[in-house]
């Protein structure tokens, strides 16, 4: 897609809007006297408004991810990401977005409180990737299209070429959701928005860095779009001790802990066959488990009553009979595997 056809996607109000702005936006020195801001001048560690634009987190993150900072959003978890995107390219009663089924479900709620209809398209039976219905689905007015890989709740990565395919056909913004990209051997397609100006990638910090309490999501995407997202986001919307607290987790690995992850994912799904109870275990690229099983609703009152929550699925589309489980410490998938075995022998909680 060509820049001006980009551009062409934004709503007209967006595109001419001018933002917020402070005068440290114009103020370049070293650490000055800040008398601007109307701020408290006694120090708490917290008495200056955080940096809005997250520089120096933006610059540890552009290492680590491999893109320039430009190319990076920071918001108060992805939700917000997704919520901007709807603001800055679908005009409300008009516009419309589409997204596959099963999948997460902020993108239909954040598309409701902006006005915006929702074309939902199901995902094969085994989960695949409707590519020609997604298309189909379009008309004039559709301005988004959602993908989550690996999906949630199905836990399958889809096949990058089918991914990348979409993004060269689809007319407007393809934003592909990767929260749970860290525990797929397929990887992220995060690279290729510098090759493609209607790609947005998602991901977050929630899942394999542990840092869900913080909220923080990240919006990788054409310079552009990541200044269109940042005109209209609230001025100071990561606080100072997120942008802190964040900086000190990135500066650790997390390698192992996603090998322990995948190690515990590949455990449980090899355990939960052998209950006489569980009809299926989908495969799973992410940090969970969709398990189909005989009476749904049953055993997760049970699992409840024995302390153990987990997702009940069962009402969602495509699947019928399912479980979400995430996978928790080796401890905590200990008694997950006693208490089915407890259930199995007819000892069950109510």
């Amino acid at each position: 897609m060509e820049r001006s056809s980009l551009e062409a996607l934004v709503r007209d109000n967006i595109r001419t809007l001018c933002p917020y702005s402070t005068a440290r936006d114009e103020y370049q020195g070293p650490l000055g006297v800040f008398l601007d801001a109307n701020e408290s001048p006694y120090p708490t560690g917290y008495n200056r408004y955080p940096d809005p634009h997250q520089k120096a987190l933006k610059e540890q993150l552009s290492v680590i991810k491999g893109l320039p900072a430009e190319n990076i959003f920071l918001g108060n978890g992805s939700d917000e990401a997704i919520d901007l995107l709807f603001r800055v390219f679908c005009e409300p009663g008009r516009d419309n977005a589409v997204a596959i089924s099963p999948s997460y479900g902020m993108y239909a709620v954040a598309a409701a409180i902006n006005d915006v209809a929702v074309r939902s398209v199901p995902l094969g039976e085994d989960f695949s990737l409707p590519s020609r219905a997604l298309l189909d689905a379009c008309d004039a007015r559709t301005k988004l299209l959602f993908l989550c890989s690996p999906n949630n709740p199905s836990g399958n990565a889809f096949p990058p070429a089918e991914l990348e395919a979409l993004v060269r056909n689809f007319p407007g913004i393809v934003v592909l959701d990767e929260a749970y990209a860290d525990f797929s051997a397929k990887g992220s397609l995060r690279a290729k928005v510098l090759e493609y100006p209607n790609l947005v990638i998602l991901q977050t910090l929630s899942k394999a860095y542990g840092l869900a309490g913080l909220r923080l999501g990240m919006a990788f995407a054409d310079e552009y779009v990541i200044r269109l997202m940042s005109m209209v986001k609230y001025p100071y919307n990561i606080n100072q001790a997120t942008q802190e607290l964040v900086s000190k987790v990135l500066a650790e690995p997390i390698g192992q802990k996603v090998a322990e992850t995948v190690a515990q994912r590949a455990r449980v799904a090899a355990a939960l066959p052998a209950f006489r109870f569980v009809r299926r275990v989908y495969p799973s690229d992410a940090n969970f488990l969709l398990v189909q099983v005989d009476d749904a609703d049953a055993l997760y009152a049970h699992l409840l009553a024995d302390g153990i929550i987990v997702r009940n699925r069962s009402r969602v589309p495509l699947c019928a009979g399912c479980l979400r489980i995430t996978i928790g410490l080796p401890s905590e998938n200990d008694k997950l595997l006693q208490s089915l075995d407890r259930y199995e022998k007819g000892d069950i909680h109510r």
